[in-house]
């Protein structure tokens, strides 16, 4: 075999010199064929100098031009962001106007305060970054200063107080005299003991207040979802006493036999489906609406499952006092009432299957304390976005942990306004529906509970309907419903120390019930990670543990998403939403409590009508002209086809009205419906911006974590204040 070829040859000085080959790297124009010499060549000639010298100023003028390339894509980049954000602005202000949190009196004082505070920390960033760049170097303090530091520290820092040089970080940087001769460096050294002194103090007291409140929350959620594990170890579940069979009903239609109590419900397609003996059943309809459309569309629905046998009834205020709670009561004070046992109530967007009244109300049977019994929500479009997802992810906690563990082992838990069955006795009992807060199905449950009646919640029963899938519905809808239960506690505390239950539910209903898991939540949630995070950057003396800002939360989220596995990829996206919806849920909590702004605004959600499409109207429009048959027993879309004809002559009337209203000869196209225009939210883009010049000072003192997380947050801030999660809808 032939010696492998050398490699090696001998220098001028008597070594060894490594050879290779050459490359030829072919570049874009106007750059030509450069050669470069491999590893160990020869030294280079004096002509071989110069063309190397000249291949390494092409090298630097193609980086250069990279340089200048990437320069102009990252401020085309900004650009077209900032041309992003002016656009949504002029869009947002051009969007319908609504009743808004932010035009009441509260709305405004809070969007001042984090205009205010966004301010202060845009000046301290800069009064920071220019320290940062004198060398003056204040990262966050782990211990105080060791001895054989202080014994080096500066002549000119020995005026220091005692207790500002104890939180002087080892590694800091102590500047020469001439440079701290100036005013710049005397005003850094004043705020540095103000800092200390008063500021460092105040936020390590308040976000050790909020650690504790995260820790005991932290608990209670944790006991939550160990008492769920044991109710589905154990298959602990509420069992009727009897049920119903096929032949029951066969031998009960005519005389009344078997347990077939009389039930009135309020809703209407699927409500008269439910397999129930028609004349132990009476359907309310109860419409608040304004719109002529929606009013004819329910009558002529009406009037078909009147026409079908259905015990029917259709009832429009005039006014909407009270709104729901108005609307429900005035029903209830019907004299046809008086007849009925139960009451079961659905929303309008709500579609029970036929059995939902057989495997509900037989609860009552043999139970007289049961007053209520709630079915659990099946949401039709828990798919269609984020924002829908990460709705199911925290609705699927609400029903099978905090109401089934609450129904389980306390027969206590909040109504849910909708898909439930009362006993009219026990609505009576306690007082019946009340106009005083926007939560009338928690007022009610509380009253209820106050008075000794039970109830169940059945996990395996669900009801279908539909999540708002807009950003400006689902807050309005949080909004709601965080401000409704301030409300209520400042009006049943009293009640509460007044009634005869035993001493652990009224310690429950007040510690558990509302002050932890509707006060305390959104407020050490809010104040922790949109307040005190942000501060501690500029105070690096009051540090937050990683463990409070990463660890936990994400443990809570994990335990947040078991009830709904699908959903564990979203485990990240879910904590950092929950944290951005904790401005509006803090803004409710506090306008509730202190009844300010629009804390008694009752604003309907808007749902996009997932059950109930325009194109599944039209073609069951068509399907009614070619039978009109009534439908067989079984879950059917929304709208059923009562008034269908209606609709579509309607609907042919408009476009022909377009028609006509058209230039002659010109063609008429038919267009989608105008989408909604993006709206902006003004606290969400101020918290945007001021976590990310907090996560911009984070960087001068290299805290790692805490950037990541702010950084991340403060993104998401600025995705929901462009609004650009969820979909518009009109």
């Amino acid at each position: 075999m032939a010696p492998p070829p050398n490699t090696y040859s001998e220098s001028w000085w008597g070594g060894k010199e490594e050879r290779g080959t050459p490359v030829v790297v072919k570049m874009d124009n106007p750059y030509s064929l450069v050669e470069i010499d491999g590893p160990g060549m020869a030294a280079p000639s004096e002509k071989a100098r110069g063309k190397n010298a000249k291949q390494l100023t092409w090298v630097l003028l193609l980086r250069a031009h990279r340089a200048v390339g990437c320069v102009a894509w990252l401020a085309a980049g900004f650009w077209a962001v900032l041309g992003a954000v002016n656009r949504r602005v002029r869009r947002s202000r051009d969007a319908d106007a609504e009743p808004d949190a932010e035009a009441s009196g509260r709305g405004r004082a809070m969007l001042r305060f984090l205009r205010g505070f966004l301010l202060l920390s845009l000046a301290m960033l800069a009064f920071e970054t220019v320290a940062h760049l004198k060398g003056w170097h204040f990262p966050r303090s782990a211990a105080g200063l060791p001895e054989k530091y202080l014994r080096r520290l500066p002549e000119h820092l020995q005026h220091l107080p005692e207790h500002l040089r104890r939180h002087l970080p080892e590694h800091l940087r102590m500047p020469e005299k001439e440079e701290i001769e100036g005013w710049l460096h005397r005003a850094y050294v004043a705020w540095l003991a103000f800092r200390i002194d008063y500021i460092a103090w105040a936020i390590q007291k308040l976000s050790g207040f909020c650690i504790a409140l995260f820790m005991v929350q932290s608990v209670d959620r944790l006991v939550l979802c160990l008492g769920c594990f044991w109710i589905k170890l154990r298959g602990i579940k509420p069992v009727a006493d009897t049920s119903i069979s096929n032949d029951d009903i066969e031998a009960t239609a005519g005389d009344g036999g078997g347990y077939f109590p009389m039930v009135y419900e309020t809703s209407i397609s699927h409500v008269c489906q439910i397999d129930w003996p028609r004349e132990r059943m009476l359907v309310q309809v109860l419409d608040d609406s304004d719109d002529e459309t929606c009013q004819m569309l329910i009558k002529a629905e009406v009037t078909k499952w009147s026409q079908r046998g259905v015990n029917i009834i259709y009832r429009h205020r005039l006014n909407r006092t009270g709104y729901k709670a108005g609307n429900l009561k005035s029903a209830m004070s019907c004299d046809y009432v008086r007849d009925y046992e139960f009451v079961a109530i659905f929303d309008a967007d709500f579609q029970p299957n036929p059995d939902f009244l057989k495997l509900t109300v037989p609860h009552f049977k043999g139970n007289p304390e049961l007053g209520l019994v709630q079915a659990r929500w099946s949401f039709v479009n828990k798919d269609e976005n984020l924002l829908t997802r990460l709705q199911n992810i925290n609705l699927c906690f609400h029903f099978e942990v905090e109401q089934q563990v609450n129904g389980v082992y306390l027969s206590f838990f909040g109504f849910n306004g909708t898909a439930g069955v009362w006993r009219i006795k026990a609505l009576e009992d306690s007082g019946g529906w009340m106009e005083r807060t926007t939560v009338e199905d928690m007022d009610i449950a509380v009253r209820a509970h106050l008075n000794g009646w039970k109830f169940i919640f059945l996990n395996d029963v669900k009801v279908l309907c539909e999540l708002p899938e807009s950003y400006q519905a689902y807050r309005k809808q949080q909004h709601r419903w965080h401000s409704g239960p301030m409300q209520l506690f400042r009006l049943c505390l009293p009640a509460v120390f007044k009634s005869k239950i035993s001493t652990w539910k009224k310690a429950n209903l007040v510690m558990l019930f509302f002050l932890l898991r509707k006060l305390i939540l959104p407020f050490y949630s809010f104040t922790l990670f949109c307040v005190i995070l942000p501060l501690t950057m500029f105070v690096p003396e009051a540090e937050l543990p990683i463990w409070v800002i990463c660890y936990v939360p994400v443990i809570m989220s994990v335990l947040n998403i078991l009830p709904a596995p699908k959903s564990f990829p979203f485990v990240i996206p879910y904590l950092l939403f929950e944290n951005t919806m904790s401005v509006t849920k803090f803004n409710a909590m506090v306008s509730g409590l202190f009844q300010l702004g629009s804390s008694y605004e009752w604003v309907v959600t808007k749902k996009a009508g997932r059950t109930s499409s325009e194109s599944d109207i039209l073609a069951l429009a068509e399907a009614a002209d070619a039978d009109a048959r009534p439908p067989p027993a079984k879950l059917h879309r929304g709208v059923s086809e009562g008034g269908l004809k209606e609709w579509a002559k309607l609907h042919k009337e408009q476009e022909d009205a377009t028609a006509a209203a058209a230039a002659p000869g010109t063609p008429v196209k038919k267009s989608k419906a105008a989408k909604a225009p993006n709206r902006i939210f003004k606290k969400e883009l101020a918290l945007a911006f001021l976590l990310l010049t907090a996560a911009t000072r984070s960087l001068l003192s290299a805290q790692g974590l805490h950037f990541y997380f702010l950084l991340f947050q403060g993104v998401t801030f600025l995705a929901v204040g462009l609004d650009l999660i969820g979909e518009q809808v009109s």
